[in-house]
Parts: C-alpha cells; sequence; structure tokens
C-alpha cells in the first residue's frame, strides 16, 4: 500500500495520488516542497519541481567539487608536494 503525504497534510493513498496528480504537481511548484509518497510506512519517492531539483543537482555537484579540493589539500599536505602554478598549467595544456 502506497501513501502519499503532502507537506504536513493527512496522507493519501496511491489510487487517490493517481486522481490528484496533476494538482500534486502543481503544489510541489508552488511551494517549492517535495511530496513524498510513501509504502507501508516508508518514503520511497518525491515528487519535486524540476527547476528545484535543477539547482539541488548544482549545489551537489559544486560540494563534490569544494570536497575533492579540500582532499587534495590534505594530501598535498601529507605528501609534502607543492601545488602547481596556474600559469604552468596552461602551458602544460598548451594554452599559452
Amino acid at each position: 500500500m502506497y501513501t502519499l503525504y503532502v507537506s504536513i497534510s493527512e496522507p493519501f493513498n496511491i489510487t487517490d495520488a493517481r486522481k490528484q496528480l496533476a494538482t500534486i504537481i502543481d503544489q510541489a511548484r508552488a511551494d517549492h516542497e517535495p511530496v513524498y509518497l510513501t509504502k507501508r510506512g516508508h518514503r520511497v519517492a518525491a515528487v519535486i519541481d524540476a527547476d528545484d531539483l535543477d539547482g539541488i543537482m548544482a549545489l551537489a555537484e559544486d560540494m563534490a567539487d569544494i570536497r575533492a579540493a579540500e582532499q587534495a589539500r590534505i594530501e598535498m599536505r601529507v605528501t609534502g608536494e607543492t601545488a602547481i602554478p596556474w600559469e604552468q598549467v596552461k602551458v602544460d595544456l598548451g594554452l599559452v
């Protein structure tokens, strides 16, 4: 059995959710809050505005880059390596 939670309102079963899909999508887009689907009391899916998802994905990519850069800095401290100057990188790549 699936249940739908819309923000803090009462849950809807999946049959009712199918009948109200357009309304659920409109609510997710208007409120910028995910609408969760549950199965046996556990969240299994969410309806979210596509532009909000794009923003979340961009932030996740940025965070992955930040973590990778921090890991590289830690590795450099541990190994004693020094960073390659940007000007040298451009020369090595033929960008100058």
